[in-house]
C-alpha cells in the first residue's frame, strides 16, 4: 500500500486496526487471551518485549501479575504513591525492616515512609534481586557498545526515564529498583553470585496497598554474565481485587509487616481512602 500521500499514509495506518503483534498492549484489556480472573475485572494487559519499558497508575487493592513468558526475561520495578511520588519504594528498608534480602512470597514492598506500596501475594520463579539495581548507559555501553533508549542494548535506567517523564517524574526521582526473574545470591565472602532464571514461565503477583504509579523495565540484569544482550518478552496483566486486610496471613505474619500495614492503615483513614 503506497504511503508516499497522506491519504495513502491513513489508509496503511488504519489498514493495521486489530493487528497483534507479539508485544503489545491490549486495550481493552478484557480482550486478553484466558485472563486470570474474570475477563471485566482484567485492567491492564500488556505484553512488553525485551528492551523495553511500561507504566501504568493502578488502584489500591489491584493485583499485578508479571510472567516470564520465554525464560529471559528480567523485569525491574519501581513504585510510587500515585498521588505524592516523594513517597516511593525504598529498596533498602524492604531488606532492613524485615531481615531479609531476598524477595519471595510474604515479602512486603515498603516505602520510605514505613508504609507498604505493594504486597508479593504469590511467586514461582524464587530468582529475584534487592541488591544490585538495574542497567545504566556507562555500563550498557562499555558491555554492549550502547545504551541509550533507542539502541539495541538499552540500559535499564534510561528506560525508567522515559517511563518516568511520562508520570510528571524526573531522572532525580529515580531510586534504585527491584528485579524479578533473574537472581543474585550473596557469597560467604560477600560477593555476589549470579543464580539467573528459573526458567519459562515463572510469575510474580504483587498486591497494591495504596494507588501506586508503576514502572518496570525489561532488560538484563546488571549481573548477567553473558556478553549478549539477552532480554525476552514480560507478560503484565492487571486485575481489580481488595487490599490485605487485618486478619490476612500477609497482614499478620511478622511483628515488621504488622505495624507498616498499621502505618498504611492510618494514613489512609486520616484521607478519607480506607
Amino acid at each position: 500500500m503506497a504511503t508516499a500521500t497522506t491519504y495513502g499514509a491513513r489508509a496503511h495506518a488504519r489498514a493495521q486496526e486489530g493487528t497483534r503483534a507479539e508485544a503489545m498492549p491490549v486495550v481493552p484489556a478484557r480482550e486478553w487471551p484466558a485472563p486470570p480472573c474474570e475477563a471485566g475485572h482484567l485492567v491492564w494487559a500488556e505484553s512488553v518485549a525485551g528492551g523495553n519499558y511500561t507504566h501504568r497508575v493502578l488502584a489500591r487493592g489491584t493485583e499485578l501479575r508479571l510472567t516470564d513468558l520465554s525464560g529471559d526475561a528480567c523485569a525491574h520495578l519501581l513504585l510510587y504513591a500515585a498521588d505524592r511520588p516523594w513517597e516511593r519504594l525504598n529498596v533498602a528498608d524492604t531488606v532492613k525492616v524485615q531481615w531479609n534480602a531476598y524477595l519471595g512470597e510474604g515479602q512486603l514492598l515498603l516505602s520510605d515512609q514505613g508504609r507498604v506500596l505493594a504486597t508479593l501475594v504469590a511467586d514461582t520463579s524464587g530468582r529475584h534481586d534487592a541488591l544490585c539495581g538495574t542497567s545504566t548507559l556507562v555500563r550498557n555501553t562499555e558491555r554492549y557498545g550502547d545504551g541509550t533508549p533507542q539502541s539495541a542494548s538499552p540500559a535499564g535506567r534510561e528506560l525508567f526515564k522515559l517511563a518516568a517523564a511520562k508520570n510528571g517524574l524526573e531522572p532525580r526521582d529515580l531510586p534504585p529498583s527491584l528485579s524479578f526473574f533473574q537472581g543474585v545470591e550473596v557469597r560467604d565472602d560477600g560477593s555476589l553470585d549470579f543464580t539467573g532464571s528459573a526458567g519459562p514461565g515463572g510469575s510474580v503477583t504483587l498486591r497494591a496497598e495504596q494507588d501506586v504509579t508503576v514502572l518496570v523495565a525489561n532488560v538484563p540484569h546488571p549481573a548477567d554474565p553473558r556478553t549478549a544482550y539477552v532480554s525476552t518478552p514480560l507478560e503484565v496483566l492487571a486485575w481489580r481485587a481488595a487490599p490485605t486486610a487485618p486478619g490476612d496471613p500477609l497482614w499478620e505474619a511478622t511483628p515488621e509487616g504488622r505495624r507498616a500495614f498499621l502505618n498504611t492503615a492510618e494514613f489512609l483513614a486520616a484521607r478519607g481512602l480506607a
